[in-house]
């Protein structure tokens, strides 16, 4: 796919930044290999975002500490990103404005939400703002990316993938690289930094 020469975000577009909190970030207790290079492009693009005065949303995990996802309850995971905790902040580095909206999801124990839309009122708030398009990009690409895209997809939003702006956890190998197949499949419109015009 060819990634688009310029484009500059407009009234009814939000910014959607994925999960970028400690637990995920090298050293973090579910350290995602390079997670913390999607900063230094993803305040570029909030930076834009803010300028113009449009929306940035912010998603977090925000697990209660029995969460059904962790390891010792028979899940996936380490345990990771448990509410109020320093592993569960934003990264210190990530330039979020005071207005940014956050999203907490996957904060019931029974449960887990890999996408921003699972058991979250974000459709709403991008409703009522009358948001079409949506950018999006943060960690990783192979599950909260990949799911809040989809889910984005088909509420009927437009959706650009941040592509310098994301990375997988590929656990199994060949994870990634199929999701970001999957979400070029269904629509979502490959974007780098250097291709956004404030």
């Amino acid at each position: 796919m060819t990634v688009q020469s310029t484009i500059s975000p407009k009234a009814d577009d939000a910014l959607i930044v994925v999960d970028v909190q400690n637990d995920f970030l090298p050293g973090g207790t579910l350290g995602i290999p390079e997670g913390d290079t999607v900063i230094e492009p993803l305040n570029r693009y909030i930076e834009v975002f803010d300028d113009k005065d449009l929306p940035v949303f912010a998603t977090r995990d925000w697990h209660p500490p029995e969460h059904c996802s962790f390891e010792p309850q028979g899940g996936p995971w380490p345990e990771h990103c448990v509410a109020d905790t320093p592993g569960a902040e934003f990264s210190s580095d990530l330039n979020l404005p005071e207005d940014t909206h956050v999203i907490s999801k996957a904060t019931r124990p029974e449960r887990d939400a890999y996408s921003g839309f699972d058991g979250t009122d974000l459709q709403q708030r991008l409703r009522e703002q009358g948001v079409r398009r949506l950018f999006v990009g943060g960690l990783a690409t192979d599950y909260c990316v990949l799911n809040t895209v989809r889910d984005a997809v088909v509420a009927g939003f437009g959706v650009y993938l941040l592509e310098d702006a994301i990375r997988g956890v590929n656990l199994n190998m060949g994870d990634t690289t199929k999701a970001l197949t999957e979400m070029h499949r269904i629509g979502a419109r490959p974007l780098h930094v250097q291709a956004i015009a404030a």
